[in-house]
């Protein structure tokens, strides 16, 4: 199968530098008080149902004029830089098991959530809470460097609850503009992102096949992570070339040029949004409290999107993982 390249330069929103992008006017919205009191009435009204997620749906939990704007950050998510930071959900005043329902419900305006493990969890805890030591580990359960990546959903969505005693900066670059970087400065290595790699956890039966990047249908999309690229390999007992590992070098070295990204403390009550075929995130290493329920603690949701692009025949897309239960859940642990 051939992989068209790009081989011009992208231009538009989605092509953004981080260097570019501290004016957060376009990206950033601050919830009204009207959106809060709407967001309440929903909350209320859920408890005297007894409706918890899942068992509730888009219709059960009305945001009002909070519609608007999830509209519009939809539509950026797809069409314009590719990400949006939602401020000022007041978490102090909800327990967990509100601030579970008021996030789930506000992710059904967007999309559908999808299991994010094969136990089918809706709705992930990121805390620093797993053995850094124990392989198994997965980076977000710890308090280390969280590489550039995407997440296998249409989008990704953080809401922070707790901040970390000191670091835990998260991390954003634009895929146009990792591609645009390597096209004018390595030309010769381009084709190498558009060649099929192995992909660890990409299909339930083991290593997928995709490229990094993928021009379908006038746009660039990008698939990333490359710890399970290298795990994929592996496992197919297909180690990847020299030349391989010298573009994957390449990529990671240009994704964390001080220009490319844009770094942002989430706030308590912050929601951040981000197409994962547009853009990569990160997370710096932080120092957390000894204490558990005093460390920096996220929820996290992978939505399905109704307005996600099509993808390439040879760019197999996956919302989640595959969940051989009746009924999906939220993680126990929120």
């Amino acid at each position: 199968m051939t992989h068209p390249l790009l081989t011009k330069e992208i231009t538009g929103a989605s092509a953004w530098l981080g260097s570019d992008m501290e004016d957060a006017e376009r990206w950033m919205l601050h919830l009204s008080a009207d959106a809060i009191a709407s967001i309440d009435a929903a909350l209320a009204d859920l408890e005297e149902r007894r409706l918890t997620p899942p068992l509730f749906g888009k219709g059960d939990f009305p945001i009002g004029s909070l519609a608007g704007p999830l509209a519009t950050i939809a539509d950026e998510l797809e069409n314009g830089c590719g990400f949006f930071l939602l401020r000022g959900l007041p978490v102090e005043r909800y327990d967990d098991v509100q601030i579970a329902m008021i996030y789930y419900g506000i992710g059904l305006h967007l999309g559908m959530p999808v299991g994010q493990n094969p136990q089918g969890d809706l709705i992930g805890t990121v805390m620093n809470v797993g053995d850094i030591a124990d392989p198994n580990t997965r980076v977000f359960q710890t308090n280390a460097y969280l590489p550039y990546h995407t997440d296998p959903s249409d989008a990704v969505c953080l809401l922070c609850i707790r901040k970390a005693r000191m670091g835990g900066l998260s991390s954003l670059v634009s895929a146009a503009a990792i591609h645009n970087a390597i096209l004018r400065e390595h030309p010769a290595m381009l084709g190498l992102y558009y060649r099929p790699y192995h992909y660890a956890h990409l299909r339930a039966d083991g290593a997928g096949f995709s490229p990094i990047f993928s021009y379908h249908n006038g746009k660039l999309s990008c698939r990333y992570l490359r710890q399970y690229i290298e795990l994929g390999h592996e496992q197919r007992e297909q180690p990847l070339t020299e030349a391989e590992r010298a573009a994957l070098d390449l990529f990671d070295v240009v994704s964390q040029r001080e220009e490319m990204r844009l770094d942002m403390m989430l706030e308590p009550g912050d929601m951040q949004f981000a197409n994962n075929y547009a853009v990569l995130h990160s997370r710096s290493a932080f120092q957390d409290a000894e204490a558990l329920d005093m460390r920096r603690k996220l929820l996290r949701l992978w939505l399905n999107m109704p307005n996600a692009r099509r993808l390439a025949p040879d760019f197999p897309g996956r919302n989640g993982f595959e969940v051989h239960h009746t009924v999906q859940h939220v993680q126990s642990s929120i």
